[in-house]
């Protein structure tokens, strides 16, 4: 008889930190101590606590370890699940309160506290090859009430009624996307799941189809039967193989207990569901691209009208949907539209799931009513920034968003008010700066995305864009003038104003926001040829403190270049700034703090 569960954190993130050998290793110890019969180990989804990872959380105790290797688990098992005691020294400690207090309770997570889990509701729950352990959570259990006790349109009317907005980026309400399809003429209509997933930092939708991919499946049938549909497309980036893998498994387990296919639940409704690979395209977060990708063609966007709605995929009425939408479909039936409208504020409805990252101390995925202040975020789930740095900026959106600052942290967050401080919400995305980050920098390496990505349809974007970044490239070196940060400026708007697709319009916002918010430090980068953060190196200037150096020849040893000369115990060391390259490893190898860098 099973008495204990170990979960072992299966994410892409713990996978990367050997939590496969980590779950190896329990089945061999558990064996060794005689305990396969009493302990099963499952591997899920991402808890969301990626900078605590490999996570190893063990159940009905609720202890939590983190930063587990594979060669802590059989003290995990000789102790904990054979003698009964805890680990504390891999017990996770509250590093938010910065107390590093031990957590004896799950629960009690402070990184939980605010969060509220309905997109990532079973992430880190179950066991995402599954099926019975997400039946086991109510799965299936809205489709079973839709087929049975809904018209299409009543479900169409109650997610009009729940609020739910597109959680891609652009906010355009679900409810009313599903009623054009559904009101086009024709038998033969489609559906999508849009799991290109591109923003630089983001992997809210990977880590959803990774620990709950039936939450999708589930969502996509609801969806289906709403407008008509029998044939669905999960498009998503061969980037993302675990993904793919658990999809693919999920999507036979549905076929094979009759939730997928033929007349579902006993009824007329058949729906067949399909993987589509992408190879990895930003461009192809735009629906109409991501339909020709589907159809075999080159991923490019075209003009609209049409509306995907009118035709989509093969010509037909096609509705599409990012992952994170359709992972609160399910539980909206299940609940009812009032009880999701409950949640965030007037004009934006339920959650929101965001990556965190950057210059915090807890990176991971949160998922918090709308309404909550990027303060709250940063702060109290975030922990803040780690080393007593300040505070910079947080940029939301990727490289369709902007940069906030200190005075926007109090902004409660939902697509109207993050457009109204300058940024946009965007898919979730949530980059962290602190004081060493420097904006053009930022803005540089946003736009050189950009570039790469930039499929070369429409002139503006193709040109306009390495237009920008030549600019900004001449401003990090020095070169840059007060003319040619007005000329750029000017050149954002027309791009605006021009681009084909969403990805060109809104290419020029990083660009735009650091510009409002931090232009002292553009003026700096061209009137005084300095980097404030100290970060682009053809500004920088390295040079050696005589009063500290200790004529080790340290430095000397490690420059590549033979820039820096000395007599070893006799004269201090100096750097010739003319052959000096400014990779930094005279200050890396330097113990007494001699180097200086400005």
């Amino acid at each position: 008889m099973i008495r204990t569960n170990v979960l072992c954190c299966a994410g892409t993130g713990c996978t990367a930190s050997e939590s496969a050998l980590i779950f190896d290793n329990f089945n061999e110890c558990l064996k060794k101590y005689g305990l396969e019969n009493e302990v099963k180990v499952v591997k899920t989804g991402c808890f969301g606590l990626c900078q605590k990872g490999p996570i190893v959380a063990v159940y009905p105790d609720k202890i939590f370890y983190s930063h587990v290797k594979p060669s802590d688990v059989e003290r995990i098992v000789s102790e904990h699940l054979y003698k009964g005691r805890v680990v504390t020294e891999l017990e996770m400690s509250d590093e938010d309160l910065q107390t590093h207090e031990k957590i004896v309770d799950i629960d009690k997570i402070k990184f939980y506290e605010k969060q509220q889990r309905i997109a990532l509701r079973n992430c880190g729950k179950i066991n995402p090859e599954d099926i019975s352990e997400y039946i086991a959570m109510n799965g299936y259990e809205a489709l079973g009430k839709v087929l049975s006790s809904m018209t299409p349109q009543e479900v169409i009317d109650e997610m009009k009624a729940s609020g739910l907005r597109g959680r891609g980026g652009a906010g355009f309400p679900t409810g009313t996307k599903w009623q054009f399809e559904k009101d086009q003429p024709g038998d033969e209509k489609y559906v999508i799941c849009n799991a290109d997933e591109g923003d630089p930092g983001a992997f809210m939708d990977r880590s959803i189809l990774e620990g709950d991919p039936h939450a999708i499946i589930e969502g996509m049938e609801i969806m289906g039967y709403a407008v008509g549909a029998k044939k669905g497309y999960i498009y998503i980036r061969a980037e993302y193989p675990i993904a793919v893998h658990r999809l693919q498994i999920a999507i036979e387990q549905a076929k094979e207990l009759g939730l997928l296919g033929d007349n579902i639940f006993g009824t007329d409704f058949c729906f067949d569901l399909e993987l589509r690979l992408g190879a990895g395209a930003f461009v192809c977060g735009e629906e109409t691209a991501l339909i020709a990708s589907i159809e075999g063609k080159r991923g490019m966007p075209t003009p609209k009208p049409p509306f995907p709605a009118v035709s989509g995929v093969w010509g037909k009425p096609t509705s599409i949907n990012n992952v994170e939408t359709l992972a609160n479909v399910a539980q909206i039936m299940l609940n009812g539209a009032d009880w999701y409208a409950a949640m965030g504020t007037e004009k934006s409805k339920g959650t929101k799931v965001f990556a965190l990252g950057g210059k915090i101390r807890n990176t991971g995925l949160v998922e918090i009513p709308m309404g909550t202040t990027l303060r709250e975020i940063i702060y109290e789930i975030g922990g803040g920034c780690p080393n007593n740095k300040a505070f910079k900026a947080v940029q939301t959106g990727g490289p369709s968003g902007g940069c906030l600052t200190e005075k926007e942290l109090d902004t409660p967050i939902d697509y109207d008010n993050l457009i109204k401080a300058g940024s946009m919400m965007g898919s979730g995305g949530m980059i962290v700066l602190d004081e060493d980050n420097c904006m053009v920098d930022v803005a540089r390496f946003y736009m050189e995305f950009i570039v790469d990505e930039s499929c070369g349809k429409c002139t503006p974007c193709r040109v306009g864009t390495k237009r920008l970044l030549e600019m900004l490239t001449k401003i990090t070196k020095g070169e840059g003038t007060l003319e040619l940060l007005d000329e750029m400026e000017h050149l954002c708007r027309e791009i605006q104003d021009t681009a084909l697709c969403g990805l060109g319009q809104t290419a020029p916002n990083p660009i735009l926001s650091t510009l409002s918010h931090f232009r002292d430090e553009y003026i700096a980068h061209i009137v005084d040829k300095k980097c404030p953060a100290g970060v682009c190196k053809s500004l920088l200037t390295y040079s050696i403190d005589p009063n500290l150096c200790k004529k080790c020849s340290m430095c000397s040893r490690q420059c590549p270049v033979g820039a820096i000369t000395g007599v070893p115990g006799k004269e201090p060391y100096v750097i010739d700034t003319e052959k000096c390259i400014k990779c930094g490893s005279c200050m890396s190898a330097c113990r007494f703090g001699a180097v200086v860098r400005k």
